[in-house]
């Protein structure tokens, strides 16, 4: 665990300090008051508000309690949020609608204002990763999980704990993708910090795709930007003899080893730190690149978020040139970014074209996360006309 930043505040009359860790890349606060059990909601949430962060000194229950408190303020409707998708126009008519991607800012926009005021709760933790408040619970598995061994004292916001609390409780029980030969669940166990398959659909895809005939004579496949192994594990359990898959982050490598270790399927697949491919050519080539082409705000926001659709275009013109000559390239992709006017389907099919491609398949299925069908969501009329596909591409002779 490494700290680049602090924090200071004044307490008792005493100038202290402790190293800030933020993974949401929030800067320590510059203005820091003590809170505790007599500290009221509507003060806290005034203190949030205006910027002043607030250092829990009471009882760890009672902070959790204060952060739900803070959640029901930030998201109670206001008059500004009932007029979402309209803007006014020099008359002062609110008749304009809103385009899709004036709308997706605003409500990124909306969840960065969202983040600051909830993160204005924070906690002070042990080099050992203890919180010495009452009634709190033994995090310190949960922080070495996701942070590492620290040497000194540290303070984080409640919320990104509570997040550590339950991505450790996701690790340890794991979560099922798909059944074996027997029927039996299959499971992988997410890091914190490691983009979690709970989106079924695509899964599904990947389970009911004919492989390509090549696969025959030269058994061996990429997983391009492994994650938590899931697409490896998938393909290893269809039979893939071999199976090479490569990822730069090093929690998502960790990620894929401990899963791939845990169904003892370290003979198929082989983990490679690697930007986009590795070297040589396969018969199957998987990717699930983000789907949303825009700049992440933080480390842990750069498995949603792919800038200028950096990784989807470096793995459609790198493909051709590691694809076997009957091989398949399969990218897994969701057209959201196209019902946010981030990205068109006509810039898809000619970055498939620039790059020698073609389609040889397309498979769709629709979302069945609880998002697509929450009508009180600002990208609503988004969600419900997504569409996640598996694109079934080989070289264009």
């Amino acid at each position: 665990m490494t700290q680049n930043t602090s924090i200071h505040w004044n307490e008792d009359g005493e100038a202290l300090a402790a190293l800030w860790h933020s993974e949401n890349g929030i800067a320590p606060h510059k203005k820091v008051v003590i809170g505790d059990d007599t500290l009221t909601a509507d003060d806290a949430y005034h203190f949030a508000c205006e910027g002043t962060a607030i250092l829990w000194r009471g009882d760890f229950q009672n902070a959790r309690q204060l952060l739900q408190a803070l959640v029901r303020r930030v998201d109670r409707p206001s008059k500004k949020s009932k007029r979402a998708g309209k803007r006014v126009d020099k008359s002062g008519d609110a008749a304009i609608k809103k385009t899709a991607k004036e709308i997706f800012n605003q409500h990124r926009l909306i969840q960065s204002q969202r983040a600051r005021i909830l993160g204005a709760l924070l906690i002070q933790c042990n080099p050992d990763h203890t919180v010495s408040l009452r009634r709190a619970p033994d995090i310190s598995q949960a922080c070495l999980e996701a942070y590492g061994a620290a040497s000194d004292s540290y303070v984080v916001s409640l919320r990104e704990l509570l997040g550590v609390i339950s991505a450790h409780e996701w690790r340890k029980n794991g979560l099922p993708i798909l059944a074996d030969g027997d029927g039996e669940p299959v499971f992988v166990h997410p890091h914190y910090g490691v983009f979690s398959p709970v989106r079924g659909e695509y899964i599904e895809l990947v389970c009911n795709a004919p492989l390509p005939k090549s696969l025959d004579e030269d058994a061996i496949a990429f997983d391009v930007g492994v994650g938590t192994g899931v697409l490896s594990i998938i393909l290893a359990l269809r039979d893939v003899k071999k199976i090479i898959a490569t990822d730069l982050d090093s929690r998502a490598l960790a990620c894929a080893k401990e899963n791939i270790a845990r169904l003892n399927l370290g003979s198929q697949i082989e983990i490679v730190k690697a930007n986009l491919f590795p070297p040589g050519k396969a018969s199957l080539i998987v990717c699930n690149p983000p789907w949303i082409p825009a700049r992440p705000s933080s480390t842990l926001e750069h498995a949603v978020y792919d800038f200028d659709s950096q990784m989807l275009k470096g793995f459609l013109s790198g493909l051709k040139g590691h694809l076997l000559p009957q091989g398949e390239g399969w990218l897994i992709l969701s057209d959201l970014a196209e019902h946010l006017e981030l990205r068109t389907r006509q810039e898809l099919l000619a970055w498939i074209e620039d790059a020698g491609l073609v389609v040889l398949d397309r498979a769709d299925t629709k979302p069945k996360h609880p998002k697509a069908f929450d009508d009180s969501d600002m990208l609503h009329f988004a969600r419900t006309a997504e569409i996640t596909s598996l694109w079934r591409l080989g070289i264009k002779h």
